[in-house]
């Protein structure tokens, strides 16, 4: 396909293939968009963690950008297709139970085994044309490495969190294997993409990858599926009496959430609030010893485990709650806390992690000490008893929301990422499906004149120029060109000659073309 340049002048070429940034240019533009093959173990309606909501918006926000994005998941939910498309993202599922597994590490293989397949499929039926493979954490990674082995193609890698992280190191084999995994995946990506300043430390300290080849781009949520109407009272009544307030978890039940910490926290909170209902959403190996430890603590009448809920019933959930609680030991990010945020509910998050940067303490939230019961019980009853904080809180969150974590913008700081793994090394024809904003080149000098010259072909006195002829495509005046021009023929680099009405015309001599070139290379 032919390469054209729309719409610019040729002062900006000659500035661009000069400082070699087509990452900002606007140069390289052809009618196709840039493919983007993205491999994630979760995909709505399959959810587990947050990876999949991550993944859902994500690819549908980059799309409205303009890139044609492809996602291949495993599919492991009742009524799921094979494929569909969802407001323009192609997403390819496939059966991840092929061959027998006897952990949870053997079904990992198996699974990368099959989404190799089918990734393979899909960029064989485009003729090999895709631009880069995006993998979203370890449990995709030996796909990754695979079909980008396979087809040569750059690697974005988003890590959401690590093993050493979840498990506070490394302690046994099966904790090293997958150790292993991430450190093999994070150095043989070409970006790594984290979702907080935090995360990013972490992979940097883990990893040891150099510091260049890591961003940092936040979760995002839209806070438009909250806009919605509900009869409240109706909703409640399935989940709480009329007179309790709701505090609400979602997130896996495992230990590093602390959802063990926030069962703690009831009693201390009942014995000051005794209307108070804890619901809590999501599921996880820790389920039975959290619904025993309630009942240990005689706080079980005021605990519900609701188990998994599809996303109508969750934003149902979100929309009645007073508040809504976060106590994880160990959190990346924490999309969860930010969809609290985006439907105006209150939150109270533990001081780690991303959680500790998303929250401003007392001001679109409360803070407390992680893995203290007390100082979380502290933190929920400040809320509850003091409805205008709580309104407080909830609103300057909101406007948080709207400003740093929409979804459109995000998409466009990851458009700019796989403009730097596309531009390794630099190359046009990696380029042809790039579409990004124009930097504003530096102001016309000199020597970036010559290249101007050289590009509009004046480099004899059969194709020499007029002062009028060189400044027009410039989109300059002829007086900003004319000094330059004089300083090049007095240093030897430009030549000039009066035309038979008497008009100046100039041309690059040989010491000219010479310095053009080097200045390109």
């Amino acid at each position: 396909m032919q390469i054209k340049y729309l719409g610019e002048n040729i002062y900006e070429v000659a500035y661009r293939k000069i400082t070699q940034d087509a990452y900002w240019g606007r140069a390289w533009l052809t009618e196709e968009k840039l493919r983007v093959l993205m491999l994630t173990w979760e995909f709505p309606p399959r959810k587990i963690g947050g990876i999949a909501s991550h993944v859902y918006d994500l690819s549908r926000a980059i799309t409205r950008k303009g890139t044609d994005v492809h996602v291949v998941t495993c599919c492991e939910f009742p009524g799921a297709p094979p494929y569909e498309e969802v407001e323009g993202v192609h997403v390819y599922r496939f059966n991840p139970h092929r061959t027998p597994a006897f952990n949870f590490l053997s079904w990992v293989f198996s699974m990368n085994i099959c989404m190799v397949q089918r990734g393979s499929e899909v960029i064989d039926a485009y003729d090999g044309q895709f631009d880069l493979i995006h993998a979203h954490d370890w449990l995709v990674a030996r796909a990754a490495l695979d079909l980008k082995g396979r087809y040569g193609k750059p690697l974005v890698s988003t890590f959401h969190s690590t093993e050493a992280g979840r498990r506070e190191g490394i302690h046994d084999g099966y904790q090293k294997t997958i150790h292993d995994v991430e450190c093999q995946l994070a150095h043989q990506s070409d970006r790594l993409i984290c979702c907080s300043e935090y995360m990013a430390k972490h992979v940097l300290q883990t990893f040891g990858v150099p510091m260049e080849k890591v961003d940092i781009i936040y979760n995002g949520v839209e806070a438009s599926k909250f806009n919605f109407k509900i009869d409240a009272r109706m909703v409640r009544e399935r989940y709480a009496r009329p007179n309790e307030k709701i505090v609400l978890y979602v997130g896996r039940l495992v230990q590093e959430k602390g959802v063990h910490v926030l069962i703690g926290a009831m009693p201390m909170v009942l014995s000051v609030l005794p209307d108070v209902k804890l619901i809590i959403v999501g599921e996880g190996r820790m389920k039975e010893t959290l619904q025993e430890e309630a009942r240990q603590l005689g706080v079980a009448h005021k605990v519900l485990f609701t188990g998994f809920v599809g996303d109508k019933t969750l934003r149902l959930l979100y929309k009645i709650s007073d508040l809504a609680v976060f106590p994880s030991l160990y959190e990346p990010f924490g999309i969860v806390a930010l969809e609290a945020m985006a439907a105006m509910v209150p939150v109270v998050v533990s001081d780690v992690g991303g959680l500790a940067e998303m929250v401003e303490h007392e001001k679109t939230g409360v803070k407390v000490y992680p893995d203290n019961s007390d100082s979380l019980a502290w933190g929920i009853l400040r809320v509850l008893r003091n409805p205008e904080y709580a309104n407080r809180l909830r609103r300057n969150a909101y406007l948080r929301v709207l400003n740093r974590n929409n979804w459109d913008a995000l998409a466009e700081n990851t458009a700019g990422i796989y403009a730097k793994a596309l531009a390794l090394p630099l190359k046009v024809s990696a380029m042809r499906r790039l579409q990004v904003k124009l930097l504003e080149p530096k102001p016309l000098t000199k020597y970036i004149l010559l290249p101007v010259l050289y590009t509009l072909g004046t480099v004899t006195g059969e194709s020499s120029r007029s002062l009028q002829e060189i400044a027009e495509p410039c989109r300059v005046p002829k007086g900003a060109i004319f000094p330059l021009l004089r300083e090049l023929v007095e240093g030897g680099y430009v030549t000039s000659r009066r035309d038979p009405v008497g008009k100046l015309r100039y041309w690059l001599t040989e010491k000219g073309i010479v310095r053009a070139c080097s200045l390109f290379t």
